[in-house]
């Protein structure tokens, strides 16, 4: 048994030697999660206390589940999870496709030059943030912007577009799509370069034609880049996209627009709120994304064969 273990651990320490470099390029990346993602965890548990400040996280007295009870005694937080799935789940259908499509449009062209000039234009948009998109987007819509001059020009009525509960959704997906779908493409490119030229030659010499190298050669190849990235989505469903929606939504559109994060965020800073309650929707929020991931990768394992773990 001395010699299983030390001979274990003599494997192990060259293995480590020998990926050391590997290693060290993902230590930045467990740094950041560490510092963001699981020391947070330590003010978890104020979503069972009534925070007293001069009592601090762990002296503040236990209250069980009465930041729970009521928080969903609050019909607002209700709608702000109706509002968040729904956005949620549209992205999805309207939003994550449409990095797919890019990326196989843009592999089509074969004028290197002009292929990366597009490629600049449609990743550009990331790089700025939802502070200087919401900005332009409001100057763009508002009353006097320049879509209502061009309506007032050729005879229409003016219209209050981000005053709008009906039409603030679509606002959301398509300046998500213009934003986001130029850098989420890079991934489906990165995937597709991977894909053997063999089988293309193969498909044109059976007479393949471009559309039939895309369904049949392209699309299968990407697929378990695509079940990943997701079921990715699908464990972030609860998460609406606090930055987009905060710089962009006002009272009038609450009703369509206001999600948990929103929702957290006016309970704690605009209304003086309990921080117990504020971190109990947080908590509930993790816990619903955390199934939902579990439940998403564990289907995809089953019907796919592809999956995150």
């Amino acid at each position: 048994m001395k010699n299983i273990k030390s001979s274990w651990y003599n494997q192990t320490v060259c293995k480590l030697v020998e990926y050391r470099f590997i290693l060290l390029l993902i230590l930045p990346g467990l740094i950041f999660f560490a510092i963001f993602s699981y020391v947070p965890m330590y003010g978890a548990q104020l979503a069972f206390k009534e925070y007293i400040v001069s009592e601090g996280i762990w002296g503040s007295p236990f209250v069980g589940w009465q930041n729970f009870k009521y928080a969903m005694s609050d019909q607002q937080f209700w709608l702000s999870c109706r509002n968040t799935l729904i956005i949620s789940f549209s992205r999805l259908l309207f939003v994550f496709p449409i990095p797919i499509v890019l990326s196989l449009l843009l592999n089509e062209l074969t004028n290197g030059p002009f292929k990366r000039v597009l490629q600049t234009v449609f990743t550009f948009p990331h790089f700025l943030s939802w502070v200087v998109v919401g900005g332009i987007m409001v100057n763009m819509l508002n009353s006097n912007g320049a879509v209502n001059n061009l309506i007032a020009v050729l005879g229409g009525e003016r219209q209050q577009f981000l005053a709008s509960a009906e039409g603030f959704r679509p606002i959301l997906y398509l300046t998500d799509a213009w934003k986001e779908s130029g850098w989420s493409c890079i991934i489906y490119l990165a995937a597709i370069t991977g894909i053997s030229p063999e089988y293309y030659e193969a498909a044109t010499v059976d007479g393949a034609n471009r559309f039939h190298k895309i369904w049949y050669i392209t699309l299968p190849s990407i697929a378990s880049t695509i079940v990943v990235l997701l079921i990715l989505s699908i464990g972030n469903i609860m998460n609406g996209g606090f930055d987009q929606i905060f710089n962009l939504y006002n009272p009038a559109v609450y009703e369509t627009g206001d999600i948990i994060d929103t929702y957290i965020y006016r309970t704690t800073f605009q209304t003086g709120g309990d921080l117990g309650i504020s971190t109990a929707v947080g908590l509930f929020k993790s816990v619903i994304n955390l199934v939902l991931l579990t439940l998403t990768n564990s289907a995809s394992k089953r019907f796919t064969g592809n999956g995150l773990y």
